[in-house]
C-alpha cells in the first residue's frame, strides 16, 4: 500500500496519509508523492475540488519525520510544496477540503492549516512543538497561524507548545465544523460534493477574488475588479445558471 494514496471519483480528488504505524508522519518519499498529487490536482481539467484524509484514528498528521535526522536539504516545500515551509511554495488550484481527526502536530497543524476548508472532530487536537524543542529551522509554523488565528493565541501556542483542542479550535474559527467521528468523513464527502456540483468557474472566482483581496481595506476591496470573477460572467455557465432558473430546470454545468 502507498503511503499516500491518490484516487478519483467524479470530480473530487482524494489525498489520503496511510502511514498509521508513524502517526502519519511526512517522509521525503511522502513529500515526492504529495507533489505529485498537488500537481495533478492543478493540470486536471476534470477536478474540481480535492480531499485530504489520514489513516489513524490517533493522529492526523505527527509532521515530519525527523528520526533519521534533519534534512540535509528538501526538493520541496512540507506537504510537497503546499505549506510552503523548507522550499518554494505551491498554490493549489483547487479548492481543498481537510478532514482531521486526532492529533495534527507541527508540520500536520500546517497541512490542516492550507484547508480552504477544515473539518475536524472532537478527537482533533493541534499543536507546534517546534520552539521548545528546538526545531525551528524554518519560520513558517509562525506564519500561517498567526494569520488563521487570533494574534495572542497564535504567540501562546507556538511559544508553549500546549495543545488547542477540538471545541476551542472551532470556536477560534480555525475548523469550519466540529462534529463528532462517525460525522466526520461523511460530511468530508457531502462538502466536497457540494462544491464539485457547483459551476466550477464561478467556485474558482470566488476564492480567487477572496485570496487576492484578504489582506486589503474593504473600501478598497469592494472597489477592485477580479478577471476571474468577469471571466465568469462571460462564460457558458454563466448563460446556463439564467437559463436553468428561467426553465425551472437544474443547471448542466460545463466549466466553460
Amino acid at each position: 500500500m502507498s503511503q499516500v494514496e491518490f484516487s478519483i471519483e467524479g470530480h473530487v480528488a482524494r489525498v489520503h496519509l496511510n502511514r498509521p504505524e508513524a502517526l502519519n508522519a511526512i517522509t521525503p518519499e511522502m513529500d515526492e508523492a504529495l507533489a505529485t498529487a498537488w500537481e495533478q490536482i492543478n493540470a486536471s481539467d476534470t477536478i474540481r475540488v480535492a480531499l485530504l484524509t489520514a489513516e489513524c484514528a490517533r493522529a492526523f498528521c505527527a509532521g515530519a519525520d525527523i528520526s533519521s535526522g534533519l534534512p540535509a536539504g528538501q526538493a520541496h516545500a512540507f506537504g510537497g510544496g503546499l505549506t510552503g515551509i523548507g522550499g518554494p511554495l505551491v498554490s493549489l488550484r483547487k479548492p481543498l477540503v481537510a478532514a482531521v481527526r486526532g492529533h495534527a502536530v507541527g508540520g500536520g497543524f500546517e497541512l490542516a492549516m492550507c484547508a480552504d476548508v477544515l473539518l475536524i472532530d472532537e478527537t482533533a487536537s493541534f499543536r507546534l512543538p517546534e520552539v521548545g524543542r528546538g526545531f525551528i529551522a524554518h519560520s513558517g509554523v509562525l506564519h500561517r497561524a498567526v494569520r488563521k488565528l487570533p494574534l495572542n493565541v497564535a504567540i501562546d501556542l507556538i511559544l508553549t507548545g500546549r495543545p488547542l483542542g477540538a471545541r476551542e479550535a472551532h470556536g477560534l474559527g480555525l475548523a469550519s465544523r466540529l462534529l463528532a467521528p462517525d460525522e466526520l468523513m461523511p460530511a468530508a464527502f457531502e462538502v466536497c460534493e457540494v462544491i464539485a456540483n457547483s459551476p466550477p468557474l464561478a467556485v474558482l472566482a470566488a476564492r480567487e477574488a477572496v485570496r487576492q483581496s484578504l489582506n486589503l481595506p474593504l473600501e478598497v476591496a469592494l472597489g477592485r475588479t477580479y478577471p476571474a470573477i468577469e471571466q465568469f460572467q462571460d462564460s457558458q455557465d454563466a448563460q446556463e445558471a439564467v437559463a436553468a432558473l428561467q426553465e425551472r430546470r437544474r443547471p448542466r454545468w460545463s466549466g466553460r
